[in-house]
């Protein structure tokens, strides 16, 4: 089920002053207005924060977040409106929840649920049950449904004990090589091991792998799956292990970029000065692995911007003359002072931690490798940058400002919007969402979203027994039901 259209929209109109300053005290009739003039207008900004809901999951189903310089649909949220970016996380998760729960989503369309009600109901909600849990949320307050949130979680105990061991005795993994080569992996994981493995996946996916570029296909487009980003997320992880102490015969080397060229090539150029700075189109570049791969020129400038390098003079005949020595391009005392100026990575809006040495002049073209050359990206803003046509810039004062392929800036942060206004009569931003929720015949009024409790004590066990059709003398098991009314 889908949850409800935005309605028409309809001219602004402007909030009126219901107290004027002045000498005189107001009246108990004039702060009683102003009450219901703040629970009414409360209420209007649920409806409009419904609105704001529909809209982020549009969005983010249309992946209108997805130009090349955002890692998600939250991080372009907040990015883009000021969000903290766990605050952005959660109105992504409760927009993509709203979908199956078209009663909530009317309810808080109506006025008549807060975010803070929804957002805790959209953590166990599910069609068949969500209708009671409406109920339950007008009648209590926002602090009253998360404890009815908990311990709807907790009911059933030795049911989810016995899955649990359930589960444990079903987990396995296997692995194969298919006829074409590739690795089929299958298997299946208990809930807390997979979360690990999910969470794990989901930061590379989302850190490093979200706009993986694929191969260009004959339009010119790059178009990457989710399944494709989570493969390339499942490979940087076992990457990343291998980097570390759980192999400790590993080499250090992240990559190793052997540049081969030939002999006619280097005897064109400044000898000496060859090896201090080869064009990328001085020969062919190959990761340092069993198969040899060949890489792209701009992948070479990508993974060269950190990593160690070896330049392979070839003669004619394709005989290796010489190999020079390894190179760091990066130096540790170098980055260390990098990691200390720059601390995460330095596209605009990119708090990531998990980061990349980046030359803004690489060094193949005859960028130093100085502090004042080197700035920190995240894999998929260095990708970006290399791969996708942004372009970076470093100015003399350290501000780092990017372009888009297109040339058009990137904001560091996008400007405020302002509401329109007339001299001192400032326009009602609600005004738009009013005028469609009294087209639709939604009226919203003062008490549309007070609920109907009056201070009597919450009896958690017994609620969650008549919410989910338990009998009443069935306890919930362990603390549950000990302790359950407590005055709210």
């Amino acid at each position: 089920m889908s949850t409800p259209a935005l309605l028409e929209p309809a001219p602004d109109t402007s909030i009126p002053a219901l107290l004027a300053d002045g000498p005189t005290p107001p009246s108990e009739e004039d702060m009683e207005q102003l009450g219901d003039a703040i629970a009414e207008l409360s209420a209007r900004i649920q409806a409009a924060t419904y609105e704001l809901l529909v809209l982020i999951r549009q969005f983010d189903e249309r992946a209108g977040w997805n130009d090349g310089s955002c890692l998600s649909c939250a991080h372009w949220l907040s990015w883009r409106t000021g969000l903290d970016l766990g605050a952005a996380r959660e109105k992504v998760r409760v927009a993509r929840a709203l979908t199956t729960l078209p009663l909530i989503s009317a309810a808080m369309q109506r006025g008549e649920l807060s975010y803070s009600k929804v957002r805790a109901l959209s953590r166990v909600a599910t069609p068949e049950s969500e209708t009671r849990l409406v109920d339950a949320a007008r009648s209590g307050t926002a602090a009253h449904v998360e404890r009815l949130v908990r311990a709807w979680r907790r009911v059933d105990r030795l049911a989810a004990a016995r899955e649990t061991a359930r589960r444990h005795a079903h987990r396995h993994l296997a692995t194969w090589v298919d006829e074409d080569g590739m690795l089929v992996i299958r298997g299946r994981l208990t809930p807390e091991l997979g979360a690990v493995v999910q969470r794990a996946l989901e930061a590379a996916s989302d850190r490093l792998f979200r706009e993986s570029v694929a191969a260009p296909r004959d339009d010119g487009t790059v178009e990457v799956t989710p399944a494709q980003r989570r493969a390339d997320a499942l490979g940087l992880l076992a990457e990343s292990a291998l980097a570390s102490d759980l192999d400790p015969g590993t080499s250090g080397d992240r990559y190793q970029v052997v540049v081969h060229v030939d002999e006619d090539t280097l005897k064109a150029n400044a000898g000496p000065a060859t090896e201090e700075v080869v064009t990328s189109d001085a020969g062919q570049a190959v990761l340092e692995d069993v198969d040899g791969t060949y890489v792209s020129a701009e992948t070479l400038r990508r993974i060269a911007c950190d990593a160690s390098t070896v330049v392979m003079r070839h003669a004619p005949d394709g005989a290796v003359l010489d190999v020079g020595r390894k190179r760091r391009t990066i130096p540790p005392a170098i980055r260390r002072a990098l990691a200390a100026r720059d601390r995460h990575c330095r596209f605009p809006g990119c708090t990531a931690r998990h980061c990349e040495a980046h030359h803004v002049q690489h060094w193949v073209d005859g960028g130093a490798t100085r502090l004042t050359n080197l700035v920190l990206l995240c894999k998929r803003h260095h990708r970006a940058v290399h791969d996708e046509g942004f372009a970076l810039t470093r100015g003399p004062d350290g501000t780092v400002a990017a372009c888009r392929p297109d040339g058009r800036p990137l904001p560091a942060s996008p400007p405020v919007p302002r509401w329109d206004n007339d001299g001192d009569n400032i326009q009602d931003p609600l005004a738009p969402v009013t005028a469609r929720l009294a087209a639709a015949d939604i009226q919203i009024g003062p008490h549309t979203a007070t609920p109907e409790w009056y201070g009597e004590r919450l009896d958690v066990g017994w609620t969650i027994d008549v919410l989910r059709d338990r009998p009443t003398d069935v306890a919930l098991g362990g603390d549950v039901s000990a302790g359950t009314s407590v005055a709210t």
